[in-house]
């Protein structure tokens, strides 16, 4: 199975990055939640019209704002940018089937980490026609942990209990992953997975979509 650094040719995204590791320190833009909870969004703001009469609460569902609230997480991307950030991450830390089912919201997954992706590309090409000469900016597709668990038991009773299966896991990612990157990232980014099995699942999700799209 081949990596992208053993392709006879690097990606334009591969080449820059490359070249701009070399010369220097890369930043890296900070937490996305924090910044949204500064805005100090009520339950209408997070549902939008859209979800208007969704059952349940909706509010904290931070990856529903790509679709609901665009313009609030591209702001936030651009002011990243603006600070200095070489690399934004997508507001898709949650935007997978698993995380997404304690809204009833797994069949949105891919539309909202699409969305996802869509509003950084939208700050990076903002930023870039403000800024016509700082250089290239990258977007980092962002995948969480998941709210499940596939290495530890969710029953005291039962020590093979699990929250998510391995399969089930690899699918959830390779859905995020395929939508994130047709919707524009330049990199994936696995991050903040407390458990390993959770890990795995992912950069094998990730391997396999490397394979389907060469």
């Amino acid at each position: 199975m081949a990596s992208v650094t053993d392709l006879a040719e690097k990606s334009d995204v591969q080449v820059k990055l490359e070249a701009l590791f070399a010369e220097r320190l890369v930043i890296i833009d900070g937490a996305m939640g924090t910044m949204i909870q500064l805005r100090k969004l009520d339950e209408a703001t997070f549902r939008g019209a859209r979800f208007a009469d969704w059952n349940g609460h909706l509010k904290g569902n931070n990856e529903l704002l790509n679709l609901t609230q665009p313009h609030i997480i591209e702001d936030i991307h651009y002011a990243y940018l603006d600070a200095g950030a070489d690399i934004i991450e997508t507001n898709t830390f949650n935007a997978q089937a698993i995380s997404l089912a304690d809204y009833e919201m797994q069949d949105l997954s891919f539309e909202l980490a699409y969305a996802g992706a869509q509003c950084a590309r939208k700050a990076v090409d903002r930023f870039l026609a403000d800024h016509p000469e700082s250089g290239p900016r990258f977007i980092a597709g962002t995948l969480g942990p998941t709210t499940k668990t596939a290495s530890i038991s969710t029953d005291v009773n039962d020590s093979a209990a699990r929250g998510a299966s391995y399969d089930d896991l690899v699918a959830a990612y390779h859905e995020q992953a395929r939508a994130m990157v047709e919707g524009g990232v330049d990199i994936l980014l696995v991050e903040t997975i407390f458990d390993t099995l959770n890990a795995k699942a992912a950069f094998f999700a990730i391997e396999k979509l490397f394979d389907e799209i060469g």
